[in-house]
């Protein structure tokens, strides 16, 4: 007989776990590309990397002060956040998207954004026989969300245009990762009436709002879109790009009480909490906003000399007025053009990991320093 305690039971058992768990989920997309880093990195100049859109810059010295100062935390944070984080969340939700009867009850701290995505789906109680739709080209997570709950996922062109039988979530992303696009004010107030109409949450993962370049991005929240009611409607928001706190971890939803009641329910069981000093940094970050402008200053000139270099090089650019990304096409499969790449020590990310719509394009970040930036161009030019 086997004792419960039996060393060599224990990883069996956690490893048929761990694959029941793990077969639900896609193959990691970027493990596909070790070998074009391989050649781009053996490049006499070194690797540009602009696959991945993560922030390189220093955080604000303001938010790294506040983070400091809330150091001496030994308590545990609540789930909920501090009266001051959930002052500074309504504020911001109040003043930069425009919503109106913002309350403490409309706001729900996040640890990072994806933490969300990957698991609204089951947080809400989606299983087997629940739809999920997302955009046709699209962060991956959403699938992993509906993946992770067992629920079944719809892609949309035109989400009015999807069957509402069985549809409980709906996931909105503008400005889009990876093709920036914007989705405009029509469109987003046509969109939440079809929704309302058959009773269908809508998210908007809405984490490139204030990096709108050649349009200005409007939150499904404002009253021109909401009809003043927040009823149904969720928006995410993060700090990770407006403020360079990816590595703090620190974000957001905004919008139905109830949704959001309900959440906070099932995340006070779990334990979502954002450690304090975040909590602190975050409110001094929202309180801000000439650090913003200043990134968003570098992270123009940026994109405008990748773009124009990129462009120069046979690339056409499509949509990409706003987010962090060059959505890019030589009108070839997107391997060959990574390869390309590849030889000039340059390393992008394959449309394909967006959805099959992507096969011909290559997403772009220009979130490198200015430096490797500027590598890129030279090496684009030469």
């Amino acid at each position: 007989m086997t004792s419960s305690h039996d060393s060599t039971a224990a990883p069996s058992l956690l490893g048929g776990a761990a694959r029941r768990v793990s077969a639900l989920l896609p193959a990691f997309p970027w493990d596909r590309l070790e070998p074009y880093k391989a050649t781009a990195s053996a490049h006499a100049d070194g690797l540009v990397d602009l696959s991945v859109g993560t922030p390189v810059d220093p955080v604000p010295q303001l938010v790294q002060d506040a983070l400091a100062a809330a150091s001496d935390s030994p308590g545990y944070p609540t789930v909920w956040g501090t009266t001051a984080l959930k002052d500074a969340l309504v504020g911001w939700v109040e003043g930069r998207l425009g919503a109106q009867g913002v309350s403490h009850h409309n706001v729900l701290p996040l640890v990072g954004s994806k933490e969300l995505v990957a698991l609204l789906p089951w947080q809400l109680g989606l299983g087997p026989g629940d739809r999920v739709a997302f955009p046709r080209l699209a962060y991956p997570t959403y699938e992993v969300g509906a993946r992770l709950a067992r629920a079944d996922y719809v892609v949309y062109d035109d989400p009015t245009e999807l069957d509402p039988e069985g549809l409980r979530l709906l996931w909105l992303n503008s400005p889009s990762n990876p093709t920036g696009r914007v989705l405009g004010l029509d469109e987003l107030r046509r969109i939440v009436a079809w929704a309302r109409q058959h009773g269908v949450l809508v998210v908007s993962d809405e984490c490139y709002l204030e990096l709108g370049w050649e349009a200005e991005p409007v939150s499904v929240l404002h009253p021109d879109v909401s009809g003043g009611s927040m009823a149904g409607l969720i928006a995410i928001h993060s700090l990770s790009k407006r403020s360079n706190l990816a590595g703090y971890r620190s974000a957001f939803a905004a919008g139905d009480a109830d949704v959001l009641g309900e959440l906070l329910e099932v995340r006070k069981h779990s334990g979502f909490m954002v450690p304090a000093p975040v909590q602190a940094a975050t409110v001094a970050a929202l309180g801000d906003t000439a650090h913003v402008a200043e990134q968003r200053e570098r992270y123009a000139a940026r994109r405008a000399a990748l773009r124009t270099a990129l462009e120069a090089y046979g690339f056409r650019i499509e949509h990409s007025e706003a987010s962090l990304y060059l959505w890019a096409t030589r009108d070839e499969p997107c391997w060959d053009t990574i390869a390309e790449l590849a030889k000039h020590g340059i390393l992008a990310a394959p449309g394909e990991f967006y959805g099959e719509a992507g096969a011909n394009f290559v997403r772009m970040a220009f979130t490198a320093t200015d430096e490797r930036v500027a590598a890129a161009v030279a090496r684009l030019q030469a």
